[in-house]
């Protein structure tokens, strides 16, 4: 007999339906505003007071006036580590609990990372597209490119994701340091106490660092001048930790060597004079996307779920809520 979703938990999904209309766990009822034809303000008033839980993507601001909203509002499950777009000061001040992807996506978007570096290094991409264009039987060979071992690579973020970008670069016979809020001492790899010391001794700046006030645009002029003309910004974390602006008139300036950029400052836009640099690599924010992770990413929505509304300790809490 099927259960009446009335007397199931209610969860509200925020964000694109792509990759958020995957089939969830039988025992509650999820809110989906995309299958309404009704303003998203008025289904969302429509249900605001029977909501006990929210999944949201990175997309979706959970705001102070989105959580006041929702006065039964209790949990906030987000699909992305990083909780940027989340108010954790009016769900601490609400009591409610707050869960992230925590490291599912570490090893796929250490993998991109690298992907990225290769390819901009290696010149994959623009020896693909000088091909395309006809160039090779008329320019010749395409130009030579630099190799990625021996590397010197500063990592701006030694946490989950950081380290599997370290593991995967020292077995290409990279030298890894890196910047961190703390230093690391499990870890054998050179500490720098700024993000400008880390440059000026480095070939490379991998970022994989959370988005905060302190480290947004904590890759800014003065860090990409002590990188210096040859080197190569790689990020994978979020957008607005690069000055993007000073980024682009660096590369134009031939300041910076290289770039691959999979976040941007101002998402989905993305600068246009990039598009013609062979030097840059572009990607529309999917490292974390594996049809992998995305499966065990539904698994561990559910598993929180389902500790939240038996009142068992969180699975990947996001310290500093309840």
């Amino acid at each position: 007999m099927a259960t009446d979703p009335g007397r199931l938990p209610q969860v509200l999904i925020l964000g694109p339906k792509q990759g958020l209309g995957r089939a969830f766990s039988a025992g509650f009822h999820f809110i989906k505003p995309w299958e309404s034809t009704m303003p998203l303000n008025l289904f969302l008033a429509a249900h605001a007071a029977a909501v006990r839980a929210v999944i949201s993507t990175a997309l979706v601001a959970v705001d102070a006036p989105l959580i006041r909203a929702l006065p039964s509002l209790g949990f906030v499950f987000t699909t992305s580590v990083g909780v940027d777009h989340i108010d954790l000061v009016e769900c601490a001040r609400r009591g409610i609990a707050v869960a992230n992807a925590g490291a599912i996506f570490s090893r796929d978007v250490a993998d991109y990372a690298v992907g990225l570096l290769v390819d901009v290094l290696l010149h994959v991409s623009a020896s693909y597209r000088y091909v395309l264009r006809g160039l090779w039987p008329v320019a010749g060979d395409f130009p030579p490119r630099c190799k990625l071992g021996g590397k010197r690579v500063g990592i701006v973020g030694l946490g989950s994701i950081g380290s599997e970008i370290a593991k995967r670069l020292e077995a290409f016979g990279c030298s890894i340091s890196y910047f961190s809020r703390n230093k690391k001492p499990l870890f054998p790899y050179t500490y720098f106490p700024t993000v400008g010391d880390l440059a000026a001794e480095s070939d490379v700046l991998v970022i994989a660092c959370a988005l905060t006030e302190e480290t947004h645009h904590i890759i800014d002029k003065d860090v990409m001048l002590a990188l210096g003309k040859d080197g190569i910004i790689i990020n994978v974390g979020r957008g607005p930790l690069v000055n993007e602006a000073e980024l682009v008139k660096h590369l134009i300036q031939g300041k910076i060597g290289g770039a691959g950029l999979d976040v941007f400052e101002h998402e989905p836009a993305v600068p246009e004079e990039l598009f013609r640099m062979d030097n840059v690599v572009l990607s529309s924010h999917q490292a974390v996307l594996t049809i992998e992770s995305t499966n065990d990413l539904v698994e561990l929505a559910m598993a929180n779920l389902e500790a939240f509304f038996s009142n068992r300790p969180l699975l990947t809490p996001v310290h500093g809520t309840t």
